[in-house]
């Protein structure tokens, strides 16, 4: 890659491991459903009525919004609400390459190299010790679910994250900008009825009555900066160099999570969590990165919607 577009790729990485920081100070005073609603209103509107229509079926781009974005953002959100660290957030969420990976064997019958079963041993095994690092880090007293549950709902949110890449190959060829705005139309209704049947209508309505500056800055950070801002020089990378090239730079997201929250937040993990959040980069890694020898760099050739494309575009 030319260095101009290595620094971008860099900026990228750098934004969308921030951002937990900001979806973390949004939640400080809103519910959390509430907010994912929110930050997806600001991404549709006013976009919609500028950003031409997607050409794929309908059911494609609704699909695409209820499970990446409304169910990914929906379950992290609960969990990071519940106490699950902001560092250890984009940690969990990396599990969901081992379900892209399944689904897809599954429904694709797109099946894994070695490489790939290999790399998904590793991160299942690297989620695993972060678990034990969670309960390492339970006070004395304490319940063992106030740990658990928001690490198994992140791990959940992974997997409707797996769900909607699947989803998107549906939609190779497609405008990736006009994919991410109009499936965001999908988002908003439903995160506010779950929230008034969940939280009830007392409390969604107290919610969007006092939002304060703290919700504001969570709202434009992760709307227009992680999500339309990143995703539009993510996607011009993608058009210009091939995937293996660019997607690996999302490795560095979770390093970024976990310093930024320790340096900000003051969220220092133990030793088990980072060993754990170590292991499973690497199993990412493991089964995304080409190992061997360089072969001289080709024009890009037209090319089909990788699941990796949709993977980065909704961090």
């Amino acid at each position: 890659m030319k260095p101009r577009d290595t620094l971008l790729a860099l900026l990228v990485a750098l934004l969308w491991g921030l951002n937990f920081l900001f979806i973390d100070l949004g939640l400080r005073d809103t519910l959390p459903l509430v907010f994912v609603a929110l930050r997806f209103a600001a991404v549709a509107f006013p976009l919609v009525f500028f950003v031409p229509r997607p050409k794929v079926g309908w059911k494609v781009v609704a699909g695409i919004g209820l499970a990446m974005s409304a169910g990914q953002f929906g379950l992290l959100f609960t969990a990071m609400h519940l106490g699950l660290p902001a560092g250890l957030a984009p940690v969990a969420l990396q599990a969901q390459m081992f379900f892209t990976i399944g689904l897809g064997a599954l429904f694709l019958r797109e099946f894994p190299t070695r490489k790939q079963v290999l790399g998904s041993i590793l991160g299942i095994a690297g989620l695993v010790v972060v678990g034990f690092g969670r309960v390492a880090s339970l006070p004395e007293g304490a319940a063992l679910a106030g740990v658990l549950v928001p690490l198994l709902i992140c791990i959940a949110a992974g997997f409707a994250w797996g769900v909607g890449n699947v989803i998107s190959r549906s939609a190779s060829g497609a405008s990736g900008l006009g994919l991410v705005v109009h499936s965001a139309l999908w988002v908003p209704l439903p995160m506010l009825g779950l929230s008034l049947l969940l939280d009830g209508p007392a409390a969604v309505g107290d919610a969007l009555a006092t939002l304060g500056p703290e919700t504001w800055w969570g709202i434009a950070f992760t709307a227009l900066v992680a999500s339309l801002v990143g995703y539009s020089i993510w996607n011009t990378l993608l058009g210009k160099y091939p995937t293996a090239k660019v997607v690996p730079y999302t490795l560095l997201i979770p390093a970024i999570g976990m310093g930024s929250a320790a340096l900000v937040l003051h969220e220092y993990p133990n030793a088990l969590e980072i060993t754990g959040a170590a292991v499973l980069v690497l199993g990412v890694a493991v089964g995304t990165l080409r190992f061997g020898t360089a072969r001289p760099e080709a024009a890009p050739a037209p090319r089909e919607r990788p699941e990796n494309d949709a993977v980065a575009e909704h961090t």
